[in-house]
């Protein structure tokens, strides 16, 4: 069994992506994180095996299925849903949030790369404990504000020249007061987009269905890369409902993994990571088995066989969940 520690050096990431000294007391951490992950991999059904799964596996595994969005208010889902759109949220009206995330694809971007790291995808992002590649935004309010006056979308135009332009939108400015008791403003129509995305969940991979109970939701050969992927310690940084994006971690730790700036990023999530290539912050990686083989030599200083990385793009295809009832699909 071949297993390695992610983060080795002077400084260390835990569960939750804060660093801390090794002297402190992040070395017993990682230890028991690592039992974790081993027993977690024990106790997990063999693949091919013929035993009824327990309507609850996901409870004996580091990764839980990811649910349906609930207790959003649906006209502010439905107004944010507008603005998702609204070319006239941006300084030259030229842009808007969908321009870099289609949500007819995978959430990414459909067309030529705008910004100097590669967009990911908006889908399941509200899953998230930080936001963007460096984690700059601890919340979905926050990145938004950030994004709406950013030099991409504002050119140079504020905030509130923006919003204002909504109030002239006699149906829109209706919707808003209906929903907020208010004309659009620049706190309404943030609530409003971040309500929005947080309804951009992807449920129902089949993934997801093996870990509810489903046994037969994965061939045996994805389990197989299932089992591989949590014994060579992939699973350290890839848990969760979100299968990630929920940390922070070095670039590169035992040999360089692609563009070496930014050093730490925010782990991605790996939900519906068939359908998001290119890979990693610079789009250097073109497949997915390219990018597991990079990942395991840089990251935990493995080198697998051909079938190794076949086994785990294999699991990693079931992860691609359903938006509005339908596949999340790469963008053409």
């Amino acid at each position: 069994m071949r297993f390695a520690m992610p983060m080795p050096g002077r400084r260390n990431m835990d569960w939750v992506g804060r660093a801390v000294p090794l002297a402190s007391g992040a070395i017993p951490l990682l230890i028991a994180a690592y039992l974790f992950v081993l027993a977690v991999s024990v106790r997990a059904p063999l693949p091919g095996a013929d035993a009824a799964q327990p309507a609850a596996v996901w409870q004996n595994e580091p990764i839980s299925p990811v649910q349906d969005a609930i207790d959003l208010d649906p006209d502010r889902v439905a107004i944010g849903a507008l603005l998702f759109s609204d070319k006239r949220l941006s300084g030259r009206g030229d842009l808007s949030c969908a321009t870099c995330h289609d949500l007819t694809t995978n959430g990414a971007m459909a067309g030529p790369r705008r910004l100097k790291m590669d967009t990911p995808t908006i889908f399941n992002s509200a899953l998230s404990f930080r936001l963007g590649w460096e984690g700059k935004d601890r919340t979905l309010e926050q990145q938004a504000y950030s994004t709406l006056t950013g030099s991409l979308i504002a050119q140079g135009v504020p905030i509130g020249i923006m919003v204002a332009r909504l109030r002239d939108d006699p149906e829109l400015d209706r919707r808003f007061r209906h929903s907020y008791g208010r004309a659009p403003d620049e706190a309404s129509v943030i609530d409003a987009l971040v309500t929005f995305q947080r309804s951009l969940v992807t449920p129902n991979s089949r993934f997801d269905r093996w870990l509810s109970g489903d046994s037969g939701a994965l061939s045996a050969r994805e389990q197989q890369g299932y089992a591989l992927f949590k014994r060579l310690g992939c699973v350290s940084c890839h848990q969760g409902r979100n299968i990630g994006g929920n940390l922070l971690q070095r670039n590169g730790v035992f040999r360089p993994l692609a563009a070496p700036e930014p050093a730490v990023l925010r782990v991605p999530s790996l939900r519906n990571v068939a359908e998001t290539a290119p890979y990693f912050h610079d789009g250097s990686a073109p497949t997915l088995e390219v990018a597991v083989r990079r990942m395991a030599k840089a990251q935990l200083n493995v080198q697998l066989s051909g079938r190794e990385a076949a086994d785990i793009a294999q699991f990693l295809q079931s992860l691609t969940g359903t938006y509005r009832g339908h596949p999340v699909r790469r963008a053409r």
